[in-house]
């Protein structure tokens, strides 16, 4: 069995969780086997997400179950807020160390490197955020890849790049089969429209 903590808080990108979400809950379906994903947050009321969207935690940081994987998603709560929030900071760095995968999606790198664990490791981030985040000192942005990993810390990429990361680590849980059923069951077959290479 394996539990998926998904974090949120106040100004969270929504698809930063939500597709990774997906993915974990379809995962546990098709395996029908007891695996579980919960959102856990720092209380219990309603989390105001970066473009509006309420969300309502299943877990606070001290009342929750073990957790195998961590996700921490980025937004402008990520990046500017939480990182200065010593009850998240100091929670993420305790589960980070029982947890046997730690991932973000987009700005969260900055909240795993505020807390430690992205700290002296390669990561990935929003592009728009990469030189921020390098700033930061202690932390290697690789800025050609959707999702890094680098040993049990998996980050992505912005937004859309979560899906693929959440793809890449249920492959590594419980096969690459696995993975590709469920890649099929959510249909996510990436065929954007208006591409840069296409012909006006």
């Amino acid at each position: 069995m394996t539990t998926y903590g998904l974090l949120v808080f106040e100004e969270a990108e929504e698809l930063d969780f939500v597709g990774p979400w997906e993915v974990f809950t379809a995962s546990a379906m098709v395996r029908g086997q007891g695996d579980r994903a919960v959102l856990v947050a720092e209380r219990t009321e309603p989390v105001r997400c970066n473009k509006g969207m309420r969300v309502v935690p299943d877990h606070t940081l001290d009342d929750h179950p073990k957790l195998d994987v961590l996700l921490v998603p980025g937004g402008r709560g990520a990046r500017e807020t939480q990182p200065d929030n010593p009850s998240v900071t100091g929670w993420i760095a305790k589960v980070a160390e029982q947890a046997d995968w730690v991932t973000s999606v987009c700005t969260g790198s900055f909240l795993l490197h505020a807390a430690g664990p992205a700290k002296g490791r390669r990561v990935a981030t929003h592009w728009a955020s990469e030189d921020r985040l390098e700033a930061r000192g202690d932390v290697t942005v690789v800025r050609d890849a959707r999702y890094v990993v680098d040993g049990n810390l998996v980050t992505s990429q912005g937004v859309s790049a979560g899906i693929d990361m959440a793809l890449w680590l249920i492959g590594r849980i419980h096969g690459r089969d696995h993975a590709r059923t469920v890649r099929r069951y959510i249909q996510y077959e990436p065929a954007p429209p208006y591409m840069a290479d296409e012909p006006a």
